[in-house]
């Protein structure tokens, strides 16, 4: 079964890849922080960003703390930094959604998690403790992950079999089953549209 990947399992994938992080035992927030040169501040308040800084809140499990790392983060890195300065409307609670997601794939990211090869992906309860363990998030933050991983898992499926179908229905849409003439009609139409962009130094 491949796996389709969405946008911010490319990102992440790519963002560690470039400050050379590529296994579950590399995920530490201090030393993610550093390669990034990000100060991180333990206080005992909520967790947030506050100029261009973190602050995780110090009362907070070392799980909990990873998981509040990653959704600032997205703050930092994806949004527009302090969200204590925002009032509290439906634009806020869009930005809070899309940093609890970005946290869900920063802390258990996708391209590590396929490395291994969990029993059952469709009973959640048997991957928490694995997850748990190795990503070192708390048992509600792997269910949730688990949760979305599978739902991904089976649309992955879905879009197979829905092109698979397709392909059998319309078998000249999979441009491997274009005649030469419309190949060569293609071609001839892409080298025009060059010569236009060259023309006009596009």
């Amino acid at each position: 079964m491949k796996y389709q990947t969405t946008l911010l399992e490319d990102w992440i994938k790519e963002f560690y890849f470039n400050i050379d992080v590529y296994f579950s035992d590399q995920l530490d927030l201090l030393d993610i922080a550093d390669r990034l040169g990000i100060f991180i501040h333990f206080e005992g308040f909520s967790s947030r960003v506050y100029n261009g800084e973190i602050i995780i809140d110090c009362r907070l499990s070392r799980q909990e703390q990873w998981q509040d790392f990653a959704h600032e983060l997205c703050h930092l890195l994806r949004q527009d930094g302090n969200q204590l300065l925002l009032m509290r409307n439906p634009f806020l609670d869009i930005q809070e959604a899309k940093a609890e997601n970005f946290a869900l794939h920063f802390c258990v990211p996708t391209f590590m998690l396929l490395k291994y090869k969990i029993a059952n992906y469709f009973n959640i309860q048997d991957g928490i403790p694995f997850v748990t363990k190795e990503f070192k998030v708390t048992k509600e933050f792997a269910n949730k992950r688990l949760i979305h991983f599978r739902n991904q898992i089976q649309q992955s499926k879905s879009d197979q079999e829905f092109r698979k179908r397709m392909n059998l229905m319309y078998p000249k849409s999979n441009p491997d089953n274009w005649s030469n003439e419309t190949k060569l009609i293609l071609d001839k139409l892409n080298k025009q549209i060059k010569a236009k962009k060259e023309l006009q130094g596009v």
